[in-house]
C-alpha cells in the first residue's frame, strides 16, 4: 500500500546545539475499525451505557534527542523493526501513538506499526494490535515532524509494559531517540510487528526510538497529564533496568490510589539544562517547554526539577557534545525558571517547584555550584513563583551533612539516587496538592 506523506507545520522553531529545527506535527484521522484483540481489548459490552469518553491524557512520554555522531543512532536502521517497551500510568479504551521525526536529517519511512501489552522479553501478552495513519498502514513522515496514527479500540491497562513496534524499511538516516530509556528494548531484521513471540528479536537497546507518547482516552475520571519536566534525575538515571523505578513512574502508582487521578509523562532528558542546549543532553527547558508540556495530550500540571546540570556544567571542560558551557549565575537560573512559570501560567497550567537536589562528591560538585544550588532552592522554597513547591532536596539529604546525599538514597555517584531515593522522592509529593484537594 502507497506510503501516506502529509506535511503540516507549525510556527515553532526550536533552537539546537546552534541549529534551528522546525518542529512539525501531522494530525492523523479517524479511528480505525475494531477488531477482537483478546486480552488486550476490553468486551463490547463494557462500552455501553452512553458513557462519552474523556479527552485524551498521555500515559507514557518521553522527550526526543538527536543521534549524537558516532552512536548507533547516528547510523539508523533499514529494514528493521524496533519494539519498544514502554509503561503505563494510567488505562484507556482507546489508544493512540505519536511516532517521531524530529531529530531526522531525511524523511522517515515507516512501513508498519503495532502495539500490543508486553509479555517476557521482546514476546506480547497477547495479540499485536495493527497501527494505522489515515486508514493506511504505512506512512512518511518529513524530517523536522511528527506523526499521530488513528486511535484504536483496544484496552490499555494501568502500569504494565506495552510493546509498540515500528518498521523501518529503508535507510532511516539519524534516528530520534530519547537515548536514556532504562529499559530494555529489542531490534530485529525485517518486519516483525506483527510477531506475538520474541524470537526474531535478536538485537537489544537500552534507547527508545521513533516514539514520543503513548496516549489514551477511557470512561475513566482521568483529570489530566501532569507532565515531570526535568533532568536525568527524572529520567531515572542509575535506577534499576526493567523495574519502571524512576520517580515518575513511583508517583504514578501512588496516584493510581486515587480515584480521579492523573496520568504521568515522563519529560526528563538526561543531562539537560534550564539555559544551555548541546549535542549530548537535548534542547534545552525554556526551547522544549512548549513541545514536551504544553502539547502534551492533556496536560493540566508541571513538576520542574532542572537546574543541576547548569551548576555542573559550568564547572567542567567543554568538549564536542556539551558545548557551550557559559559560567551560568544563580540569578539566570532563576530568570529560567520565571520563563517557564509565565509560559504554563500563560496557557493554564499549574507548576510547581521542586528544589535541586544534594551533590557534594558529584564529578563536577563545587563549593561556589554548592552556593548557587542553594540561593536557587532558596528562592524556589520562598519566592511564592511556583503553585505550590516540592522539597526533594530535604528528602534525600544526609541529615548530618546537608549538601550530600544520604547514603541510603546515593546510587553511588552522588548526584543519583538509587530506587529507594526515587521512591522516597515520589513519597514526599502531596497527591492532594496535585488533585487540587483542599485548597
Amino acid at each position: 500500500m502507497r506510503a501516506l506523506s502529509i506535511r503540516i507545520w507549525r510556527s515553532r522553531w526550536l533552537p539546537v546545539a546552534g541549529a534551528v529545527i522546525c518542529a512539525g506535527v501531522i494530525p492523523m484521522g479517524l479511528a480505525s475499525a475494531a477488531s477482537n484483540h483478546g486480552q488486550s481489548t476490553r468486551h463490547e459490552g463494557d462500552q455501553s451505557g452512553g458513557r462519552d469518553h474523556a479527552g485524551w491524557v498521555s500515559t507514557w512520554a518521553a522527550s526526543p534527542q538527536v543521534a549524537v555522531p558516532g552512536t548507533p543512532a547516528a547510523t539508523g536502521f533499514n529494514n528493521q523493526t524496533v519494539r519498544n517497551i514502554v509503561f503505563t500510568s494510567v488505562s484507556g479504551d482507546l489508544v493512540r501513538v505519536r511516532f517521531t521525526n524530529t531529530f531526522g536529517t531525511t524523511p522517515l519511512q515507516i512501513g508498519s506499526a503495532s502495539i500490543a501489552v508486553a509479555g517476557t522479553g521482546a514476546a506480547t501478552a497477547g495479540p499485536t494490535v495493527p497501527l494505522t495513519f489515515g486508514g493506511q498502514r504505512s506512512i512518511q513522515i518529513p524530517d523536522g515532524s511528527e506523526a499521530l496514527s488513528d486511535p484504536v479500540r483496544m484496552y490499555v491497562p494501568r502500569l504494565q509494559d506495552l510493546d509498540v513496534s515500528v518498521y523501518l524499511p529503508q535507510a532511516t538516516g539519524p534516528a530520534t531517540q530519547h537515548a536514556l530509556g532504562v529499559q530494555t528494548n529489542y531490534v530485529a531484521g525485517g518486519d516483525h510487528t506483527s510477531d506475538s513471540g520474541g524470537s526474531a528479536y535478536t538485537g537489544q537497546t537500552q534507547s527508545w526510538f521513533f516514539i514520543d507518547s503513548v496516549d489514551v482516552s477511557s470512561y475513566d475520571d482521568n483529570l489530566g497529564t501532569l507532565v515531570a519536566f526535568g533532568d536525568s534525575i527524572t529520567d531515572g538515571f542509575n535506577s534499576t533496568v526493567g523495574a519502571n523505578a524512576r520517580w515518575p513512574n513511583d508517583l504514578a502508582r501512588r496516584l493510581d490510589s486515587r480515584h480521579n487521578t492523573l496520568a504521568v509523562a515522563d519529560e526528563g532528558i538526561s543531562g539537560d539544562r534550564v539555559l544551555t542546549s548541546d549535542l549530548c543532553c537535548g534542547v534545552n527547558a525554556l526551547a522544549r517547554f512548549d513541545r514536551d508540556v504544553v502539547d502534551r495530550a492533556g496536560a493540566k500540571e508541571v513538576i520542574l526539577l532542572m537546574g543541576i546540570n547548569d551548576i555542573g556544567f559550568s564547572v567542567t571542560p567543554p568538549s564536542p557534545v556539551t558545548n557551550p558551557l557559559p559560567d551560568v549565575s544563580a540569578a539566570q537560573i532563576i530568570a529560567g525558571y520565571q520563563q517557564i512559570i509565565a509560559q504554563a501560567h500563560a496557557v493554564g497550567l499549574k507548576i510547581f517547584g521542586a528544589t535541586l537536589t544534594p551533590f557534594k562528591g558529584a564529578g563536577y560538585y563545587s563549593t561556589a555550584g554548592e552556593a548557587k544550588r542553594e540561593a536557587v532552592n532558596h528562592w524556589i522554597l520562598t519566592s511564592g513563583a511556583f503553585d505550590g513547591v516540592i522539597d526533594f532536596a530535604r528528602v534525600v539529604a544526609d541529615p548530618s551533612d546537608p549538601t550530600m546525599m544520604a547514603p541510603q538514597y546515593d546510587s553511588g555517584d552522588h548526584l543519583h539516587p538509587n530506587d529507594a531515593g526515587y521512591q522516597a522522592m515520589a513519597n514526599a509529593i502531596p497527591l492532594g496538592l496535585l488533585l487540587d484537594e483542599g485548597r
